[in-house]
This record gives structure tokens, sequence and C-alpha cells, in this order.
């Protein structure tokens, strides 16, 4: 799916919920919520997305990169780490 879509899943234990999440061919991003920020971070990095928020919905701002994961896309734009992600570089070597 895409766009303004909202889909609500049941699920019984943290993996079960993450596992779910993680069942896509799709990963542009996630949030996750909690009172336990450390938790709450451990949870995010278990998540196959290209962006993870806590506690607060999505942002696209040029100083923080911006892309998915599996069939999401390609890299990363915004941000540092997009000015080259779109690039190819060609090297060239010369010896004489």
């Amino acid at each position: 799916m895409f766009g303004p879509v909202a889909v609500v899943y049941g699920y019984q234990t943290e993996a079960e919920a993450i596992a779910l999440a993680n069942n896509s061919s799709y990963g542009l991003g996630n949030t996750v919520f909690g009172s336990d920020i450390a938790h709450a971070r451990e949870v995010a990095a278990q998540v196959e997305s290209g962006m993870s928020w806590i506690n607060a919905g999505w942002a696209s701002l040029p100083e923080i990169p911006f892309g998915g994961v599996k069939n999401y896309g390609y890299g990363r734009e915004l941000s540092e780490i997009g000015f080259t992600e779109f690039v190819n570089q060609h090297l060239v070597h010369e010896v004489e």
C-alpha cells in the first residue's frame, strides 16, 4: 500500500510485532512509541526500514537522510549522505 492509509494488526508479543513489521517487501520507515527510550531504540534497531522515529511522526528535512530498504528504493537522498548516493564514480588509474 502507498498513501495515507493506516493498517492495524494485533500481536501478542514484542517479537511477534517486530516480525510482523519486517514481513513486508517494503521498508521506508517506522515509528516506535514507548516511555522507555532505550528500549524503544532497541526495538527500532530490529525493524527493517530505512528510517526510524521514536515517539515522533515522520519528517523530511534537508539535514537528515531520507530513503528506504528492500523494494522501497535505492540509497538515500538529502543530507551529507545523499550528496554522492546516486552518483556513479569512475576511477581512472594510470601506470607509467
